[in-house]
Parts: C-alpha cells; sequence; structure tokens
C-alpha cells in the first residue's frame, strides 16, 4: 500500500467514522442548572456519608477502649488488689 492509498484509507475511515456517530444533543440551561445541583446534592451526600462513618468508627473505638479498661480494672479488682 502506498503512502497516498494509506492516506486515502485512513481519510476513508475518517469519514465513515464521523458519519456513524449520532448527533450531539445540547442540554438546556435549565437542565444544566437542574445537573449541577443534582451533583451538588450527590457530593453533600457522599460527604455526610463519609462523615457519619468516621464519627461511627471513632465511637467503636472508644467503645472498644472503654471496655477494654473495664474488663482490666475488673480483673485487677479480683485478682490482685485484696484490701
Amino acid at each position: 500500500m502506498t503512502p497516498q492509498e494509506r492516506a486515502e484509507f485512513a481519510a476513508d475511515i475518517a469519514a465513515a467514522l464521523l458519519a456513524k456517530q449520532p448527533p450531539v444533543e445540547v442540554l438546556s440551561d435549565d437542565e444544566v442548572r437542574a445537573l449541577r445541583v443534582w451533583i451538588k446534592r450527590q457530593e453533600q451526600s457522599i460527604a455526610f456519608r463519609q462523615n457519619v462513618i468516621d464519627k461511627t468508627t471513632g465511637a467503636l473505638i472508644k467503645m472498644a477502649v472503654t471496655v477494654l479498661f473495664g474488663a482490666v480494672a475488673a480483673w485487677f479488682m479480683t485478682h490482685i488488689y485484696k484490701p
């Protein structure tokens, strides 16, 4: 295949691909505004969920430390400390 034939072949393929593509629909201003509001609400929802997860994880860790301290204190009071 000569360079001229290769260029014609590439141009034919590009033309066929462009002809095959569906027309691009442009959103109206109201649709763009609604889409931005929806994206903002999704971002807020994700941030809220992340915050809830962080707070819950912190509370679970604090509870585990408290329970562990209570268990150690109970064991200490029953086995080592004799008034």
